[in-house]
């Protein structure tokens, strides 16, 4: 083989590549990262949360859009969320141990039942004294406002809070405690009553999973929808 013919031999392997600056690879690189990131973005952050709310909106529309309790026309809670009822008109929910800031004092915190915004327990375990004295007093206090025995057996629910803090329901046998309470103090028959307390009890998940239990805020809205010549 000549000089010549030597002169005119290809490249080895890799020398091409070489050549090219790194500045330029780089390049590539970087544009290659930046299309990956903006599909993804496109996928994840806007094509798929669409997608999830359009199917939910279009088969769930009450659940997704947070299973809101109506009045005329207003909002007036949240089927998943518990409110505080004092009066003895009401039935009354579970315990709730949620806080909130307290305005007066930075750094502290205040009770605030069914504080939707910062859902919790109280965290104390069953060798707390604190709780076994916050239970002793509200099963004293269950007792007291419901007209009961100085020995009745009390619910479990009527004297401990839920994990949440925002359990909306209360136990079937909770409610008939406190039936006859609510409707001395509202002036109806019991069995009137006991007819609202059956239709706001909810049956088990599947006819299988958890317990009978009864959503406070749809049976006291059913109370005082009831014809103002049947309440005082």
């Amino acid at each position: 083989m000549t000089s010549l013919d030597s002169d005119k031999r290809l490249p080895a392997p890799g020398a091409q590549q070489a050549a090219v600056p790194a500045a330029a690879g780089w390049g590539r690189t970087l544009g290659s990262s930046a299309r990956a990131a903006v599909l993804v973005l496109l996928l994840c952050g806007v094509a798929y949360p669409l997608a999830t709310t359009g199917v939910a909106q279009a088969l769930l529309p009450h659940a997704a859009n947070g299973s809101l309790v109506l009045r005329d026309g207003q909002i007036v809670g949240s089927a998943l969320i518990g409110q505080q009822f004092d009066s003895a008109r009401y039935f009354h929910g579970r315990p709730s141990a949620t806080t909130a800031p307290d305005p007066k004092q930075e750094g502290a915190s205040i009770a605030a039942p069914y504080n939707a915004g910062l859902s919790g327990a109280s965290n104390q375990g069953v060798s707390s004294q604190g709780l076994a004295d916050s239970v002793a007093e509200r099963v004293a206090q269950y007792r007291s406002t419901n007209g009961l025995a100085a020995d009745a057996a009390v619910p479990v629910d009527a004297v401990t809070a839920s994990a949440s803090g925002l359990d909306p329901h209360i136990s079937v046998a909770n409610a008939q405690l406190q039936l006859p309470r609510v409707a001395r103090e509202r002036q109806l028959p019991p069995a009137q009553v006991q007819q609202l307390l059956d239709q706001a009890t909810q049956q088990r998940t599947g006819y299988l999973l958890g317990e009978p239990r009864v959503n406070v805020l749809a049976l006291n809205m059913a109370l005082d929808a009831l014809p103002t010549r049947s309440q005082p």
